[in-house]
């Protein structure tokens, strides 16, 4: 990737010679299924069963979101096509709309959303660990524990931190699949009923409550996009990024619609939307206390590679920046032996363990729900711009992958996404407002950089 000397640069940037292509599809695969399956699958499908209430609608959501993540993996995809540079979102963003969007992006990923999250998911690690284990010792110092071993592997290369992630990814879809064979061979009969949708008529009170459900899913389904940070280090990116892309959604959308299927089957929607621990029921209703203990292990291995999957691919995007000279220069280091950008990872993981050892983690994963939708919706925005004739920044030749509907699927995207932020200032108005406020507070950082930066070209 060379670096952008201007502010407004239509030329896409090159991968940077100093990363290594490692990865394959498989890779890339289950770096996608990485980033979106994490313990949340295991405990939050109540929250839409709360919002709807019948079997066909609770499924129906799950559908819905599923199909909604597809549409953006097919963006992301045909995207990744187009630009398969280092970063992925973030030069999306600064080669189709601006630098200074793309900085704005990168620095609310940093500050808060990936490290935030980090932090939160650790931490939820941490106590499914120390409940299988006894040990006698804080969560806190076993969250802390677990980010600095996944903060050294990574620096060890990115097949290293790939095969870790992707182990962790096949032992959590094996704990869903053990869930599922558990329920159906030892659970009783089944608690679903498709009859109320029949005395169900159409209303705006169930539109309302089917986009309401909608919100949960969409969170449930995102990550997916992490997987364009690694453009830079993906063999055959115009190929391999996007056959990844969407058989890892694809994947994930079997693993989401067949265990919530399990869900409403053993527990019925009352019974979903009574727990906040759906799995943790079906299972002890299973096999009793073992099956308690076992899903609680696959909990914690779920955490761990959703970890693992973002200290793998999101310094990829500071990496970018500081290449553009938005940011610190030694974030752009590589290490010569292992061609990976080891300042930018332990950037990450001492940010995200100063984030868990502060407590703050509920609080910043909230302030940038909304701002994380904005980000996915002005991505779909870039592949309209590239899309057009008078794009510059299309790269010349053939595009092997194309989104199957565009503008129309594109746009479903959008509205989807942006549904989904406005939803949240309105529940949320106030911390959706501290996450603006965050992001809009990149903006002088961005132009101090810029300025810099030409001060140092001048020189």
């Amino acid at each position: 990737m060379t670096v952008t000397s201007q502010e407004n640069s239509s030329v896409p940037s090159s991968p940077s010679s100093g990363l290594a292509r490692h990865l394959g599809l498989f890779g890339t695969t289950m770096a996608v299924m990485g980033g979106i399956i994490g313990a949340g699958i295991f405990i939050n499908p109540y929250l839409v069963a709360e919002r709807v209430h019948s079997s066909f609608l609770i499924l129906s959501v799950w559908i819905a979101g599923g199909i909604v993540a597809l549409l953006g993996g097919f963006i992301y995809a045909e995207l990744a096509a187009r630009l398969p540079v280092v970063g992925g979102q973030y030069a999306y963003l600064r080669e189709a709309l601006h630098p200074g969007v793309a900085f704005l992006y990168g620095w609310v990923l940093l500050l808060v959303i990936q490290t935030g999250g980090m932090a939160a998911v650790a931490v939820t690690f941490a106590r499914y660990f120390l409940e299988l284990t006894d040990w006698s010792i804080s969560d806190s110092l076993v969250a802390v524990s677990a980010l600095a071993l996944l903060t050294a592997i990574n620096c060890f290369g990115v097949r290293a931190g790939s095969r870790v992630q992707s182990a962790m990814t096949l032992t959590a879809v094996a704990a869903i699949a053990l869930l599922e064979l558990f329920s159906f061979s030892c659970g009783g009969a089944s608690q679903i009923s498709f009859r109320p949708i029949l005395d169900q008529r159409p209303s705006l009170n169930l539109a309302l409550a089917f986009g309401s459900a909608m919100t949960p899913v969409l969170f449930a389904y995102g990550g997916w996009q992490t997987s364009s940070f690694l453009g830079g280090e993906v063999r055959d990116p115009r190929k391999t990024l996007p056959r990844g892309l969407v058989l890892g959604v694809l994947g994930v959308i079997a693993v989401y619609t067949s265990v919530n299927f399990v869900y409403v089957r053993a527990l019925g929607p009352a019974g979903l939307a009574a727990t906040t621990t759906p799995a943790s029921a079906v299972m002890r209703g299973a096999l009793g206390p073992r099956g308690g203990a076992l899903i609680a292990a696959g909990i914690a291995f779920s955490a761990f590679g959703f970890l693992a999957q973002s200290m793998l691919t999101a310094p990829r995007v500071y990496f970018a920046m500081a290449e553009d000279r938005v940011f610190f220069r030694t974030v752009a280091w590589v290490h010569p032996r292992a061609r990976v950008p080891v300042v930018a990872i332990a950037l990450q993981g001492v940010w995200a363990i100063l984030i868990a050892l502060t407590g703050t983690y509920a609080q910043v994963v909230n302030y940038v729900v909304a701002m994380d939708s904005v980000f996915f919706g002005l991505t779909g925005v870039c592949l309209l711009l590239l899309r057009h004739p008078s794009s510059s920044a299309t790269p010349a030749g053939t595009i092997d992958y194309r989104v199957p509907g565009h503008p129309w699927t594109t746009l479903l995207f959008i509205a989807a996404e942006w549904l989904v932020a406005l939803s949240t200032f309105a529940r949320d108005p106030r911390r959706s407002f501290i996450g603006l406020a965050i992001a809009i507070a990149g903006l002088p950082v961005y132009f101090f950089w810029r300025a810099k930066s030409r001060e140092a070209t001048a020189a």
